[in-house]
């Protein structure tokens, strides 16, 4: 199977495998304030999900892949939310940018990302390209082997 980009691949699963490879590779540098920062405004509470930083991170990268350029503001609509208001109906929030914009910056930092210079924003390097197409081709080799296991299993 030749070609794979991350279009032809599952969001989920895509995200979860790059997240995965993001963690064991290490390189991605992570802030301090990870284990108690708030995702947003609307939040109560910080992300559950030890990982939730790798996830974010996967998530980003992706989103920028499938654009030509994408700026804070952008992820910070994309990631939001809506807010709970009690008896009032509920609207919708932006994510925190901070967090988003130290996204981008670790993705820089590990040559995934670079600012585009006249859109401005970020947009896929070559070498974030390659490891994004690798990984996603190899989400699609585990999704067909569990298609040709179910079949069998019927």
């Amino acid at each position: 199977m030749g070609g794979v980009s991350v279009r032809d691949v599952d969001a989920q699963k895509f995200i979860i495998a790059y997240a995965a490879f993001l963690k064991r590779q290490g390189k991605l540098p992570i802030p301090g304030w990870v284990d108690t920062v708030k995702t947003g405004h609307a939040k109560e509470l910080p992300p559950q999900n030890i990982d939730w930083y790798y996830v974010r991170a996967a998530s980003v990268a992706r989103h920028v892949y499938l654009r030509k350029t994408v700026g804070v503001g952008r992820l910070r609509k994309v990631h939001g939310t809506a807010k709970n208001r009690g008896c009032r109906p509920g609207k919708h929030v932006n994510a925190s940018g901070s967090v988003d914009r130290k996204v981008l910056q670790s993705l820089a930092a590990i040559g995934i990302v670079e600012v585009d210079e006249e859109k401005g924003g970020r947009r896929i390097t070559q070498a974030g390209q390659r490891d994004l197409d690798r990984i996603a081709q190899t989400t699609a080799e585990e999704e067909e082997e569990d298609e040709e296991e179910e079949e069998d299993d019927e």
